[in-house]
């Protein structure tokens, strides 16, 4: 099992409707995507979005960003952000780390994505961890096979 956490800041309005929308079908995409197990999404203060997904290998979570909606607004968040971190991490069993987890590998082993406006933080590497209360944010359950799916044909 492998987990993967990430921290986007939006640095305007103005592209909030674009990364919005492009967030919809990226987590569509996930939760159909081939060795999906779950994961969560939080909306943060000043326009910061984090993901927290669990994917049954590092192959399956490296397809689903390889490919379709991620794979093409990708190239767009070098432009919207101003911050962008990102993390993954073995996980010893089938279960969804917690957010205070996600932020404690983030900011130990995180790795920062390349933005055009980095914020003073971003380049400090120096993020606030998400708030919870309230929390914004909805968990993400992976997709279960389809029963026709697997029955076999005589």
């Amino acid at each position: 099992m492998l987990a993967s956490v990430t921290r986007l800041r939006v640095r305007s309005l103005w592209f909030l409707p674009a990364f919005s929308w492009h967030a919809f079908l990226s987590r569509n995409q996930a939760i159909r995507a081939a060795g999906f197990r779950g994961g969560r999404l939080l909306v943060d203060r000043r326009l910061a979005f984090w993901t927290l997904t669990v994917w049954e290998s590092e192959r399956a979570m490296k397809a689903f960003r390889g490919d379709a909606a991620h794979v093409k607004v990708m190239p767009r968040l070098a432009h919207w952000c101003d911050e962008a971190a990102y993390a993954h991490w073995p996980l010893n069993r089938d279960h969804i780390p917690s957010w205070e987890e996600a932020y404690e590998v983030l900011q130990r082993e995180g790795k920062l994505s390349r933005v055009e406006h980095p914020s003073p933080q971003h380049e400090a590497h120096k993020f606030p961890p998400p708030r919870l209360k309230p929390l914004i944010g909805n968990d993400l359950p992976a997709q279960k096979p389809d029963e026709n799916s697997r029955r076999m044909v005589a």
